[in-house]
């Protein structure tokens, strides 16, 4: 695999069913509501956005991103990516008890010149960047749909309903 290629896999566990939460990950606007290191999302087609990450080290990193695999029957959400990382991510998002379990596989090649050209004795420091933005995203991303849970619940609550034991 040439230095300037990367896998990575994180599973991360959440307290909401799977048509939930992939409902959520596939609303590529609300990324940098939730997952801090998505600083902008700027939507350019129905299934597509032009997202721009930056993490602890000093730069960004800009790709356009379109899903290829929308399946919410089995789970699967799967995008291309293209511009300063090219290669595709996926979201599996499986049932595992009352809540999911979410397998993020991401196979990419970077693309950025500066990047390409620190392959070598910056790889070590870019994934440990990596795995800071996926610390940091799954936090959000439990915290978000925290949120969503409790909004879900006020909508359904019959008024007066929660005055009353």
């Amino acid at each position: 695999m040439p230095l300037n290629s990367y896998r990575f896999r994180s599973v991360w566990r959440v307290d909401l069913p799977p048509v939930d939460v992939f409902d959520v990950l596939a609303d590529l606007g609300s990324y940098p509501h939730w997952w801090p290191e998505v600083r902008q999302a700027r939507q350019i087609a129905e299934n597509a956005a032009e997202l721009r990450c930056r993490s602890l080290l000093p730069y960004d990193l800009v790709f356009q991103t379109w899903h290829n695999a929308k399946e919410p029957a089995s789970g699967l959400l799967r995008a291309d990516l293209v511009g300063d990382l090219d290669g595709t991510a996926s979201w599996r998002v499986l049932p595992d008890g009352p809540g999911s379990r979410l397998v993020y596989d991401q196979e990419v090649t970077v693309r950025k010149p500066l990047l390409r050209g620190l392959a070598l004795v910056g790889r070590p420091f870019l994934k440990a960047n990596h795995e800071v933005m996926m610390r940091n995203g799954r936090r959000g991303l439990r915290t978000y749909l925290a949120g969503y849970q409790a909004a879900r619940r006020l909508a359904t609550t019959p008024p007066g309903a929660a005055d009353h034991p």
